[in-house]
């Protein structure tokens, strides 16, 4: 495993040797079993496959088809399929961890804890609420991808009949959010509110992880895909039980409420703040670059104050090769192969905090039309160059998560704000001479996954890792201002917690964004306008780690979203004129089917009783 700090909790490999016979007969091979249910943590932030959410969906894109390491973005093309689905978190094929071999560790854990002699009662409540955690984890994990899904209580005897392992049914949604729900607060009853180590034991649960987990269960289980979902009303198990309830449940979004201000009070009591750039003492840097780093480092810089819970399973380094343009000639690094859409670049808000269809003062229709940067564009652009209307006067978010030809992108050993580095990708430039197949699909780079620090050399390319991020402290934010928007209407208590967040970002307040320069000055005040814009903030502040694709699905969004089409610049232009012509590169198509998961065909074989998600 790629470590990005000395020894780590989390970085033991079991060593496969230890049975139930000796695994629990003293403390130090019960710590190696402990060690064995972390270890199924999917690697979130490696792109090769195994967090579908980074490239299933509409967020990146690539050039040329690698089967052998884009399992995920083969679900974005159309190819699942039910006789080896991709990214298999059921059986644990095709890029997928086995959740349920997880499962079942977690299991024989909680089964055997107690007999382990050498250990104080208060050590082993806490190992086990650790391990409760992690399998309520496992399971959201699999019920976010297939829906209603086998709860595990109890592993089943491996001396059991036939007929008991067929005795296995899908559960409803409700019961297995009830059952996640009721994993998680007996952990939370028995965790620490911090580890003691950050760089030894960083990763371990505690007890603000496991409220935030709770919070985010709330929130998809209160959201329309699971509450009151028509759609699947014929979708039942053989005894005739429906998977989906067909009343919505309002009182399931004050329950997501109550369930986030308490992580979001834990949170700020145990230290989490929303993370903050300080420049180093006698550091001459402007407001701009200030901000930018401000947005850009708490996915990136190790343990800051705004994570709450960091995967050291997931090391960020592969990615960022990915993520990043190739800036000096005469080097083959890096890979630079993710490409965002132009749809994500026309996400993002104007400098004035609203949509770029909404400001009044934006040349939407022209967007695409070329326009000359000048000097006073140099922190964000190349001065003296032709630039789309599209990449002017755009929210600092824009500048800091994506890189594209003319851009600044700062950092990679060039940290000052007179010395700034551009990415030069038309053709015949240096970010389009990195071979085939490292390069933008797009014309477009995922600049918020690279870590400022890293130094590109003309022979090397130096990386600060990074563990993932699995929450931070800002989605905390926004999915409490999305549950009391839903629960209770538009006030002041839900534009404080998105304000928190634009604030950093730069941007005015909602208020006196939509009201000064939008075309629709009253959005902001009714709860289907609110929604919108709490929807589009949500998807720009977490752009690319690993949100977008799970929040389109609760919200029932995927269809519209993830049919549009894929476009990008034509990028084997040398000018202007023709680089910046927008080309269809995807037709892409989400069916209803693709809310869920298939189970794989020979799983149903050996048991009847599991009914196949709909569709497939």
């Amino acid at each position: 495993m790629c470590a990005c700090t000395s020894c780590n909790y989390l970085d033991v490999v079991p060593d496969n040797v230890a049975t139930l016979d000796n695994a629990f007969n003293m403390r130090s091979s019960a710590e190696r079993y402990l060690f064995t249910c972390y270890s199924w943590l999917p690697s979130e932030g490696e792109y090769m496959g195994g967090n579908p959410a980074l490239t299933a969906g509409d967020e990146m894109w690539f050039l040329t088809n690698r089967p052998d390491e884009q399992y995920a973005w083969r679900i974005a093309t159309g190819n699942q399929n039910v006789a080896n689905p991709l990214v298999n978190f059921w059986s644990g094929t095709n890029g997928g961890k086995n959740m349920y071999r997880g499962i079942r560790e977690c299991n024989i854990f909680l089964e055997n804890i107690e007999s382990v002699p050498d250990m104080s009662a208060s050590e082993k409540a806490v190992w086990t609420a650790e391990v409760k955690f992690l399998k309520a984890y496992y399971h959201f994990l699999l019920f976010r991808m297939y829906g209603p899904i086998p709860l595990i209580r109890e592993n089943i005897p491996v001396s059991a009949s036939v007929e008991e392992v067929k005795s296995v049914f899908r559960d409803p949604v409700d019961g297995c959010i009830d059952y996640i729900v009721e994993l998680l607060d007996e952990a939370i009853a028995a965790l620490p509110d911090a580890v003691q180590f950050d760089i030894q034991e960083g990763g371990r649960v505690t007890r603000p992880i496991a409220l935030t987990l709770k919070a985010y269960v709330l929130v998809t289980a209160a959201s329309p895909l699971y509450n009151g979902n028509t759609d699947f009303a014929s979708y039942k198990d053989p005894d005739g039980q429906l998977f989906f309830n067909q009343t919505y449940d309002p009182q399931k979004w004050q329950r997501a409420v109550n369930a986030c201000k308490e992580a979001i009070d834990v949170c700020h009591a145990t230290g989490r703040e929303l993370y903050e750039f300080q420049p180093a003492s006698g550091e001459d840097l402007s407001e701009e670059t200030i901000t930018e780093l401000s947005v850009r480092n708490p996915l990136t810089q190790r343990w800051n104050s705004e994570q709450i819970w960091t995967n050291t399973n997931s090391i960020g380094g592969i990615i960022q090769s990915a993520a990043q343009p190739k800036l000096l000639s005469g080097s083959s690094m890096p890979r630079s192969r993710l490409s965002p859409p132009i749809k994500i670049a026309e996400l993002f808000y104007t400098e004035n905090g609203v949509p770029i269809n909404e400001d009044k003062a934006y040349r939407y229709e022209d967007r695409y039309s070329l326009k000359q940067s000048e000097e006073s564009d140099r922190l964000y652009l190349k001065p003296g160059e032709e630039i789309p209307v599209l990449h002017f006067d755009r929210e600092p978010r824009f500048y800091a998560f994506l890189g594209f030809d003319q851009g600044r992108w700062y950092g990679t050993g060039w940290y000052s704000d007179d010395d700034n580095m551009y990415v030069d990708a038309k053709s015949g430039g240096i970010a389009s001479s990195a071979g085939l197949n490292n390069r933008s699909a797009t014309g477009y780079w995922p600049k918020k996954l690279v870590n400022y620090l890293n130094v590109a050399t003309p022979n090397a390319y130096n990386l600060q890792n990074y563990p993932w991020p699995t929450f931070r402290l800002a989605d905390l934010y926004l999915l409490y201002a999305e549950a009391l928007n839903e629960a209770n209407g538009p006030g002041a208590e839900v534009y404080h917690w998105l304000n928190l967040i634009r604030d950093r970002a730069g941007l005015p307040t909602v208020e006196d964004a939509w009201t000064n320069h939008s075309t629709q000055p009253a959005k902001y005040t009714t709860q289907q306008g609110l929604r919108e814009i709490i929807h589009q903030e949500r998807m720009i502040e977490l752009l690319f780690e690993g949100h977008r694709y799970w929040d389109l699905k609760r919200w029932k969004k995927a269809p519209q979203v993830l049919s549009q089409p894929i476009t990008g610049w034509d990028i084997y232009q040398e000018d202007a004129a023709t680089y910046y012509r927008v080309r269809l590169i995807f037709n892409q198509q989400f069916r209803m089917r693709d809310y869920f998961w298939p189970v794989r065909e020979s799983e149903l074989l050996i048991n009847r009783n599991l009914v196949q998600s709909p569709g497939w």
